[in-house]
């Protein structure tokens, strides 16, 4: 018998049904996105047709998951970045910052995780690090010069072999390692990328059967410095982790902050006090802390400090070689043109209209629009297109006469080649499988089985699934994490009621702590494959694994101090308070009142 007031029996079948089946799309898709078997954009449309073919969502309800506001933005975002990068105003930006930070080895590494850090703020973070590379390569190739270290350029050679032939007391001969190199390259080129290690451990073992020697004398000096590889693997994982870090320090930094954010704001009626202004308010102190952390962590790890430094002493001559260096390139870029001074102007004007929006702590531009249109809402997707619009009408170059009008800042053609379309796909496609769970009911089946986190402390909850999601988004698309996680976290906030940015915030912050493996971002894969053998997997997951712990350390204390200023995360909000959360919110007063 039915009873009234309760589901019935059918419709609990049909519930566990579309849970189950939403869970195998997801499942599947996440296995998609692990092993790419299939172009990540491609994973990110299985929702179209398989949610309601599957009867988990309609389709045009999945479909709209594809062009919500925070997908436009996010687009919009995207556009700007190009429009950057595409009038080299990123790359001028990094030259002036490491010629005024300092010469030596280490001001050097901190100016390019510095520089990093901040472009991939507003830039994606493969194109920060793929901007940096060539910068580090030129001043890398200038230290081992001036430092006497190894070749750069040399082929690598078998380790377990050089260690043989070291204990043997036997070298290569310098005019056999000049003609090793040249013999390489003449096949491969200069591109460290197109390294063939068998053919230089073959050439290594010939050039030791032709002429080898007593060298003695030589480890002694071989031990008295740092290794040029151990410099070259530092900067470039100084420069990926910065890359990751930086991505978190704004909304539109990386996709996973915008999927969060379409994800709070899908859930609840009222708007809630997390928006451009905030989010930087907040992240920006602990990316700066993570930073900062990094720095020390692979000083101390490679090269060490104080008397157990292995950096060289570098003389003043020494020094101006390197700036010379950098020098000549910044000067090759020439005066700053109209086409970088105007992409300038809009950006730096753009992102002040993002943060002063609605920037809490006074009434921003979109409140003095709401005195106007009082129901009309103002997101930042407004000043973006606006800036999008503004920079393809703006010339490049202001000669209208004679030669005719000169193209826009930013033109069709330029963003139909640069700009990642994959990436506007996977944010759809992570809301996508986040309206999937909620609607199925997946994420109120799994809260219920995650239920014992109700008797913890919240912080201890926080700090669970930080290193949780940390864990998994080294292997796991940051995407899938995000739009998986995210619904999850947000039901258990409510059951425990305390404010769901308690969970959420430094969770999707966790998402971009993947610091590991190659595979985990790609600013990861880009400096392993531009090292090439010089970058051993060991070393990632040394120096990752310590990075990964400072780094969900440094969240949840930024979480419990300041997240508890601004968003009061301690207690549920006032904008919970809508009717899509009505039981929670009852169930929240139930327990306060028998704890009173």
């Amino acid at each position: 018998m039915e009873l009234p007031g309760f589901p019935s029996a059918t419709e609990n079948t049909l519930r566990h049904i579309a849970e189950t089946r939403c869970g195998y799309v997801i499942l599947l898709m996440s296995i998609y996105f692990m092993t790419e078997a299939i172009p990540l954009g491609v994973t990110a449309l299985i929702p179209v047709f398989a949610f309601p073919l599957l009867g988990v969502l309609s389709s045009s309800i999945v479909c709209s998951t594809y062009s919500m506001e925070t997908n436009i933005f996010f687009l919009g975002g995207l556009i700007v970045a190009v429009t950057i990068e595409h009038c080299n105003l990123h790359k001028r930006i990094a030259l002036f910052v490491i010629l005024h930070v300092g010469q030596s080895p280490r001001k050097l590494m901190f100016g390019f995780m510095l520089n990093t850090m901040l472009l991939s703020m507003w830039i994606s973070n493969t194109a920060s690090t793929a901007m940096m590379i060539p910068i580090v390569q030129s001043v890398l190739k200038e230290l081992e010069k001036t430092m006497e270290m190894k070749d750069l350029d040399s082929p690598r050679i078998d380790e377990r072999t050089a260690k043989q032939d070291t204990e043997e007391g036997i070298m290569i001969n310098p005019e056999d390692t000049k003609y090793l190199t040249e013999k390489s390259f003449s096949k491969y080129g200069e591109n460290e990328n197109l390294y063939n290690p068998e053919e230089a451990n073959m050439l290594y073992n010939g050039a030791t059967e032709k002429n080898v020697q007593n060298i003695s004398d030589e480890k002694e000096k071989k031990n008295c410095g740092v290794d040029f590889k151990t410099l070259k693997t530092m900067y470039f994982l100084g420069v990926a982790y910065a890359a990751n870090v930086g991505g978190t320090g704004s909304l539109t930094g990386t996709g996973p902050n915008l999927i969060m954010k379409g994800i709070l704001d899908d859930s609840y009626d009222e708007p809630n006090n997390l928006n451009f202004g905030t989010w930087m308010i907040f992240n920006v102190p602990g990316m700066i802390l993570c930073t900062l952390s990094c720095f020390i962590w692979l000083q101390f790890l490679f090269v060490g400090f104080g008397s157990r430094s292995k950096l060289p002493n570098v003389t003043e001559k020494q020094r101006k070689k390197v700036k010379e260096i950098i020098t000549n390139q910044y000067k090759s870029l020439g005066k700053i043109s109209f086409h970088e001074s105007s992409v300038l102007i809009v950006f730096v004007t753009l992102a002040l209209l993002w943060f002063f929006r609605e920037p809490g702590f006074m009434p921003g531009w979109g409140d003095l629009f709401k005195f106007i249109y009082p129901n009309i809402t103002y997101g930042n997707v407004v000043p973006t297109f606006l800036a999008v619009v503004f920079m393809s009408v703006l010339p490049s170059h202001p000669n209208f006469w004679p030669n005719g009008p000169s193209e826009s800042c930013i033109t069709w053609k330029i963003l139909q080649e640069k700009l990642p379309w994959n990436i506007f796909l996977l944010i759809g496609g992570g809301k996508a499988i986040a309206r999937g769970f909620v609607d199925s009911g997946l994420s109120l089946a799994i809260g219920e089985k995650l239920k014992i986190f109700d008797s913890f402390p919240p912080s201890f909850s926080a700090l669970v699934f930080s290193i949780s999601i940390a864990l998994g988004t080294e292997v796991a698309s940051n995407g899938a994490m995000v739009a998986i996680s995210m619904p999850i976290l947000n039901e258990i906030a409510l059951r425990t009621c305390i404010n769901p940015l308690f969970l959420m915030l430094p969770a999707v912050v966790c998402c971009s702590y993947a610091f590991m493996l190659p595979v985990s971002t790609p600013p990861n894969a880009l400096v392993y494959g531009v090292a090439g053998g010089d970058m051993k997997i060991k070393d990632m997951l040394k120096a990752g694994i310590v990075m990964n712990i400072l780094c969900v350390l440094i969240i949840n204390l930024m979480i419990n101090t300041l997240g508890v200023a601004m968003f009061n995360v301690g207690e549920l909000p006032s904008w919970a308070n809508s009717t899509t959360t009505q039981e929670h919110i009852q169930q929240c007063w139930k327990n306060s009142s028998v704890l009173v």
